[in-house]
């Protein structure tokens, strides 16, 4: 299923098209290069919005719960990419052992974590979940809705403490699909011997959104000269803003000198471009995931004009973690819908390879509102066919494979993106 533009595909955009078809081999080989001096992550996942005028991510996961989502036709790819992964890591690979999130009564996450046993099962491991709670004692089967099953077992250290694992089973490669949200839990730590993919400063005990986009920025900025294309046609503006409190109040006035400054900026770019529509910027948790603690805000005032459903819905995160630092990101529209309804593409990676995607649909949202909430439901499509080939004879903005193939391109500047913000902020980094 392909959406449709509200607005043709033309102005800015479709130059960009333009020059990056043109640029097809250039820009592979850039890549290729990169990857050369960097090291991906081991999967990730990028939000895209298209406002017709502009591509951007607007979020970046290392830790993506969406596998269920990606249409089956990805599956070899998947693999593919995975093997890829595994071999860098631990060439002879014979046993992965799985972590993931803790909220087990999600089927929708649990179907992901099904499809990621069967991915890895395909490339040759045994794979095995455990549990990062500390109240499982016994091994735990749930039954999801297609028949299947999944067995989660309770974690335990080798008798010298270096290795983890569970019953009968030690991987040579431990893969987390939990984000750390709630803190790094100890039986993590020091596991010297076995390979923990993501790192633990992958995590959003550490990991910060206004670093991740700091190394965006380095990464547009130099793909930008290559295809010769205005940085911001691909980058949102962003900023910072520490040391807020909602609930007491604290800190209002900075947040809308910040709110008030983007704005600024922002108008000044559609003004150049003779853009019509209303600027709006998303203020959000700087770290943290779920669609939590994000408002949309179109003028500085409407900060202090929060109600207290309002307050307390920003204040808090996710597993009820405190939120006192904000990222203010420039907002960008999305003018992609399927059925009536706005749609953002997610663009889904294993290593350096774009394995597939889906669409995050959402009837009840506008253009300029955050679409991960409540209420979303997902589309698959299968990028592994259409956007590595797209038609360079094509006229542009007229072919799906093209714009696809864009889609691919601005994730994987996200993905190297995560690459630089993974190795400057890496604890030990003299392994890079």
């Amino acid at each position: 299923m392909v959406p449709h533009l509200v607005t043709a595909l033309n102005g800015p955009l479709l130059d960009l098209e333009k020059k990056i078809l043109g640029a097809t081999p250039a820009i592979e080989r850039w890549f290729r290069m990169e990857w050369q001096e960097h090291t991906p992550p081991f999967y990730c996942s990028v939000d895209l919005r298209n406002s017709g005028f502009k591509l951007a991510p607007v979020d970046t996961n290392l830790f993506p719960g969406g596998f269920n989502n990606l249409s089956p036709e990805m599956l070899p790819l998947a693999v593919q990419a995975a093997m890829a992964a595994i071999e860098k890591y631990c060439p002879d690979a014979k046993n992965l052992l799985l972590l993931p999130e803790l909220h087990t009564r999600n089927t929708f996450y649990l179907q992901n974590v099904a499809r990621l046993i069967q991915i890895f099962r395909q490339t040759g491991l045994h794979v095995r979940l455990g549990s990062l709670s500390d109240d499982l004692k016994e091994p735990h089967t749930i039954e999801l809705p297609d028949g299947t099953t999944l067995t989660l077992e309770p974690l335990e250290r080798s008798p010298n403490g270096r290795r983890l694992g569970v019953k009968n089973f030690d991987p040579c490669t431990i893969l987390l699909n939990n984000d750390l949200s709630s803190g790094i839990p100890p039986i993590l730590e020091n596991l010297n011997e076995q390979n923990l993919l993501p790192p633990l400063h992958a995590g959003w005990t550490v990991r910060r959104k206004s670093n991740h986009f700091a190394a965006y920025d380095e990464v547009v900025k130099k793909f930008s000269k290559l295809v010769d294309v205005d940085p911001w046609m691909l980058n949102p503006f962003f900023s910072k803003c520490d040391q807020i409190d909602f609930k007491e109040h604290v800190g209002e006035d900075k947040l809308a000198a910040s709110v008030s400054s983007l704005l600024a900026k922002i108008r000044k770019k559609y003004k150049e471009y003779g853009i019509k529509e209303k600027p709006f910027v998303i203020v959000k948790a700087d770290a943290g995931t779920y669609g939590m603690s994000v408002m949309s805000v179109t003028d500085a005032s409407q900060i202090k004009e929060l109600s207290r459903k309002q307050r307390e819905k920003m204040a808090v995160g996710k597993e009820g973690i405190e939120v006192h630092d904000l990222i203010i990101q420039e907002g960008v529209h999305t003018f992609e819908h399927i059925n009536d309804a706005v749609a953002e593409p997610v663009v889904y990676m294993i290593d350096r390879y774009v394995i597939g995607g889906f669409y995050r649909v959402h009837a009840e949202r506008g253009i300029n509102e955050n679409l991960n909430a409540p209420g979303a439901h997902y589309v698959p499509l299968a990028f592994a066919q259409q956007h590595a080939l797209p038609d360079l004879l094509a006229k542009p903005g007229t072919t799906a494979p093209n714009r696809f193939y864009m889609y691919g391109v601005v994730a994987r500047l996200g993905l190297l993106a995560a690459s630089l913000e993974m190795e400057k902020t890496d604890p030990n980094p003299e392994i890079y």
